[in-house]
């Protein structure tokens, strides 16, 4: 299946070229969307050897996917990888995903939990309990729903390029419940993660809140669309 890795970046000049280098190794072509970086991540990663798209402004991770999978759509490719472009999603990881999704899974998302990594005791606290309430809504076992390393295929890439959304973890949450609306196959298979190298991660304190509001509208049934 043609195949595209998507690499939302912003600020990540020190991490992107090995990030686009690695995948490169696994035969992927790659897509840096620069997410209105104030560094050379665009010029490192064209470099490197991948296509690139750079927003003019910071518009968040859902907005630079969404840039991505139309890329994709237009572009004749039927399969989207998510990669992170700090070198927290190894993409040496990449294949294990691929392999769910080679399975007939629409939307494959890859657990750092189920790997075993620990985060903080109430960051994880939040992310439990949201998982736990998204679980019973998709009526799919889930315990990392924000995270960013995903293979999305077809027909749901393209329900993704035309409504993705793009407020904070709306584009890792929301997004596993408009797949679930769209009646898309959702899976979780354990992936590594490693701490961050470069760019710019959301404090402890601002995630957790995020986290917890995002909890609280799924419990509610009434997930928003901030700015849109």
């Amino acid at each position: 299946m043609p195949t595209l890795v998507v690499v939302p970046a912003l600020d990540e000049a020190e991490s992107i070229a090995e990030v686009v280098e690695r995948v490169h190794r696994l035969r992927y072509p790659v897509l840096v969307v620069d997410d209105g970086s104030s560094d050379e991540t665009s010029l490192r990663a064209a470099t490197a050897g991948a296509e690139t798209i750079r927003l003019p402004v910071n518009l968040g991770v859902g907005a630079a996917m969404r840039a991505g999978f139309r890329y994709a759509v237009d572009h004749g490719y039927r399969r989207v990888i998510q990669v992170d472009g700090d070198l927290q999603h190894p993409p040496e990881g990449i294949p294990v995903l691929v392999a769910a999704a080679d399975a007939g899974v629409d939307l494959v998302i890859g657990s750092r939990f189920a790997a075993g990594y620990r985060t903080e005791s109430h960051r994880r606290l939040a992310m439990r309990v949201l998982s736990r309430w998204l679980s019973r809504r998709v009526g799919v076992e889930l315990d990392d729903v924000t995270s960013g390393f995903r293979v999305i295929s077809e027909p749901l890439l393209s329900v993704f390029a035309r409504d993705y959304p793009s407020e904070y973890l709306g584009d890792t949450v929301e997004a596993i419940l408009q797949a679930q609306a769209a009646g898309a196959t959702i899976r979780q298979v354990p992936v590594p993660i490693v701490p961050r190298t470069a760019g710019r991660a959301t404090s402890s304190l601002a995630a957790s809140g995020h986290l917890a509001r995002m909890a609280v509208a799924v419990v509610a049934g009434k997930p928003q669309r901030v700015g849109r």
